[in-house]
């Protein structure tokens, strides 16, 4: 690798090797979205055996099996194509898809109902938004409840860049609202249209001696898509803002310190996932440890969004 993109970009996990695509850019790591690995898992047969195939952005594999997968060693990325077994059944959600494009692959992902019915023993309903984020999952998942502790949220990152770059379409249907769907109780309507969603966070983490996670937000870049884009926009620069920026003009309120009461969670040295604390704002020349990135076709949060809608997206790279 030259050594002008080596000292742009420090990265201290395996899984997150950059590439370089030019002396100004730099790609995340399987961030084209050229390889995937497939899961060939078969269902209950009681809700009726069908074989489900989940896609991973990770060399090209076939894991055959309902086999829980938290993400693969050579990758940073995670999808929110998921293995859950509830009371005994065996359920696959699959919202992310790779999607010829060119020469190559693209993400598509999609905002999906995903229902489970067996007559005297379950009956859910649960909307599931189509991700790809940097971090793993915790498989098989069990339950709807806290979803944000079934994900490992980041990786180690120690470079600053000023912008994430990426190619991305969008279609919705323009629903003046949206619908949330846990599973459990019945479907709510939301207040307010959908949108695709691009998150960027750099935090500065610590461990206290108890293995308890902290951070302070060292860096956050946002976006929204609402608009139906049929053709792609390509290399669309999202800023990425250094320090407190909740008077800049740049600043949303969604764009502030990860709430207390509804917290990331990672995983500490001890191997145990736990909340991570964001106490605060770090300075604005500071150096952050990890990196977190989350790309979804519906912004609400867990089963929160407008079925139908789709983002496709490709060559995720970071500017400097």
């Amino acid at each position: 690798m030259k050594k002008l993109i080596a000292t742009l970009l420090i990265l201290a996990s395996p899984g997150i090797i950059p590439t370089a695509s030019s002396q100004k850019t730099v790609g995340l790591a399987y961030g084209n979205f050229d390889r995937w690995t497939v899961r060939e898992i078969k269902e209950s047969g009681v809700i009726g055996g069908n074989v489900r195939y989940l896609y991973e952005i990770a060399p090209g594999d076939t894991i055959k099996g309902d086999i829980p997968y938290r993400r693969s060693s050579q990758s940073p990325w995670r999808t929110s194509n998921v293995l859950a077994k509830v009371s005994g059944i065996t359920k696959c959600s699959v919202t992310v898809f790779p999607e010829k494009r060119g020469n190559g692959y693209c993400a598509r992902l999609d905002t999906r109902m995903e229902t489970v019915k067996v007559l005297g023993l379950i009956n859910i309903s649960v909307l599931a938004s189509g991700s790809v984020f940097l971090g793993e999952m915790l498989e098989p998942i069990k339950d709807t409840k806290n979803p944000l502790a079934k994900l490992n949220q980041g990786v180690p990152f120690t470079g600053r860049p000023t912008a994430l770059i990426l190619d991305y379409k969008f279609h919705t249907d323009g629903s003046p609202n949206r619908i949330k769907a846990t599973g459990f109780s019945s479907q709510k309507t939301i207040p307010g249209p959908d949108f695709a969603d691009v998150t960027l966070m750099l935090q500065k983490r610590w461990e206290d001696a108890d293995g308890n996670l902290y951070a302070k937000r060292v860096a956050t870049a946002n976006e929204r898509f609402g608009r139906n884009t049929p053709d792609w926009i390509n290399n669309h620069s999202i800023p990425i803002h250094y320090g407190d920026i909740t008077s800049d003009p740049a600043y949303r309120p969604h764009m502030g310190l990860i709430p207390e009461e509804d917290p990331y969670w990672g995983r500490n040295s001890k191997g145990q996932m736990v909340p991570i604390h964001e106490t605060g704002w770090a300075s604005a020349d500071e150096q952050p440890t990890h990196l977190i990135l989350q790309i979804t076709s519906s912004y609400g949060g867990a089963y929160i969004g407008t079925v139908g809608n789709s983002l496709w997206v490709d060559n995720v790279k970071f500017q400097y």
